[in-house]
């Protein structure tokens, strides 16, 4: 099955998919959900970001002062907080050199964002590829776990190596910045709720 099909049908059948966009008050809250979501499920990311939310509402000058010790205890529902504290420190003192501004973080060259952001210790591409996507307005394929199974199921198993299901994806098909974030909800939230290839089949191909 062609890529564009796999996308049509899945919006044929979900359409417009609730996501960030619903609940999210902040671009970094997105930021601190994509580092804190890591190994973990959101149920535990949760707590985390409400700590964050109300005793700094977010914001990135007076976390970023806070030391690692006293980041870790506002995060440690999330799990594996001596690592994340670390990585949110490290995006953070890189964000600071554009003066926290989204707008100008935004604004670099696609290109340019996602090396920098790669080059940040902690942050691997599906992480990179969800911060650019749902924080600073570069959508394109985020190729996780969820994206590599339902293309399996649908007949076009994508490469088992990150940026090469990324490119393969992206050169497929040409959406929007908004389908691009839709097309990822409705694979998440369909890997979510479908757990075997015969349940997806009798409901996104057979119905």
């Amino acid at each position: 099955m062609e890529i564009p099909t796999i996308y049509k049908m899945m919006y044929q059948k979900m359409g417009k998919q609730p996501w960030l966009e619903e609940w999210q008050e902040s671009p970094w809250e997105v930021v601190y959900g994509g580092i804190l979501v890591q190994n973990t499920s959101w149920v535990n990311v949760a707590p985390s970001l409400m700590n964050l939310k109300n005793n700094f509402n977010f914001d990135p000058h007076r976390i970023l002062r806070l030391s690692n010790e006293a980041l870790q205890i506002q995060i440690r529902p999330s799990g594996f907080y001596t690592r994340k504290s670390q990585t949110i420190q490290n995006v953070l003192t890189w964000a600071q050199k554009y003066q926290f501004s989204i707008e100008k973080i935004g604004a670099l060259p696609t290109l340019r964002l996602r090396k920098e952001l790669l080059a940040l210790v902690g942050i691997g591409p599906e992480t990179a590829d969800y911060l650019m996507m749902y924080a600073f307005d570069h959508a394109g394929f985020i190729a996780d776990k969820y994206s590599q199974r339902i293309f399996e199921w649908m007949g076009h198993p994508l490469p088992s190596k990150y940026e090469q299901a990324k490119k393969e994806v992206e050169a497929a098909i040409n959406l929007t910045d908004e389908e691009w974030k839709n097309f990822h909800a409705m694979i998440v939230n369909s890997g979510k709720e479908i757990k075997t290839k015969e349940e997806f089949v009798n409901e996104y191909i057979n119905s």
